[in-house]
């Protein structure tokens, strides 16, 4: 058996905890969760990912086991989540790495990489946007209203996204088979947004994910001239980031691997034995490319 170690440093004085397993000296693959989940979403890929990298999860500040101040205490924008996983990555002593995002951890990793862009060696999205293609309407258009007016009421549209309901949906939809789905992730993460004052951290992550849209012609221009390797990997019947956004890579990342897979937005949950067979391959194209 994999052992997976469990681990949680003191950074910028918050707690991030994180999962990590494999050899000390390989190739370091940084997995970054989504919502409303955490490093948890990778319980499974990390042992499976052994043989090929040393694999990092943190959990983002706000999620899983890592710190969740109130708002009064932490200003929760996609550029303060990512300050903190940097100074995180730096802590631990890791310098180079490649970078599995999904979903909340697309953006976070376009930080990284555009603050340190040599650092980042590979890009793996798993149903992580990085273009306007990919957004289905029906459930981002609430969002974007809320950036936009900033009312009470906007805010209030989106507390059903908390409820039980909207969590499960996030794992069942677009599934060909729900029954294969574990219900212990959604409660796992049910949990966790319980905890006091985690509602108002999410409905202020949902008002600044618009800012992620912005950074996007320069996630692309660095797409373009760093040649970073690119696999895009997805759950095609996602009915958050459809399909088209991991073909939309093509247009600044022409070798890029795309993978559509008959899964929804949390693949790993129904895919994950072809997501790590994808992923070994992938890393064995270009590593050999390199020679």
């Amino acid at each position: 058996m994999v052992t997976v170690h469990h681990r949680t440093i003191r950074v910028d004085g918050l707690d991030v905890f994180w999962r990590e397993a494999g050899p000390a000296d390989a190739p370091v693959l940084l997995l970054l969760h989504g919502y409303p989940t955490s490093s948890h979403m990778f319980r499974h890929l990390i042992p499976a990912l052994t043989d090929t990298y040393r694999v990092i999860a943190p959990d983002l500040i706000g999620f899983g086991r890592s710190s969740a101040p109130r708002v009064d205490d932490f200003d929760y924008t996609f550029d303060n989540l990512t300050s903190v996983t940097r100074a995180f990555i730096k802590a631990i002593g890791v310098q180079k790495y490649t970078i599995y995002v999904q979903d909340y951890g697309a953006p976070v990793g376009w930080r990284l990489a555009l603050a340190d862009p040599i650092a980042v060696q590979g890009v793996i999205s798993q149903n992580g946007n990085a273009y306007e293609e990919g957004f289905v309407p029906a459930f981002w258009d609430a969002i974007w209203a809320d950036a936009a007016q900033q009312t009470d009421d906007t805010r209030d549209a989106l507390r059903p996204a908390l409820a039980r309901e909207a969590v499960e949906w996030q794992y069942t939809h677009g599934v060909p088979d729900p029954s294969t789905i574990d219900p212990d992730a959604w409660e796992h993460d049910l949990a966790l947004l319980a905890r006091p004052g985690v509602d108002a951290a999410q409905l202020a992550l949902f008002r600044n994910y618009a800012s992620n849209r912005e950074l996007y012609p320069a996630v692309h221009e660095w797409l373009r001239t760093s040649g970073v390797p690119v696999l895009a990997i997805w759950g095609k019947n996602d009915e958050i980031f459809d399909a088209r956004g991991a073909e939309a890579f093509l247009r600044d990342a022409p070798d890029a691997r795309i993978e559509l897979l008959d899964g929804g937005h949390f693949l790993l949950e129904s895919h994950l034995d072809r997501v790590a067979e994808v992923i070994r391959e992938w890393r064995s194209a270009f590593s050999q490319s390199q020679k």
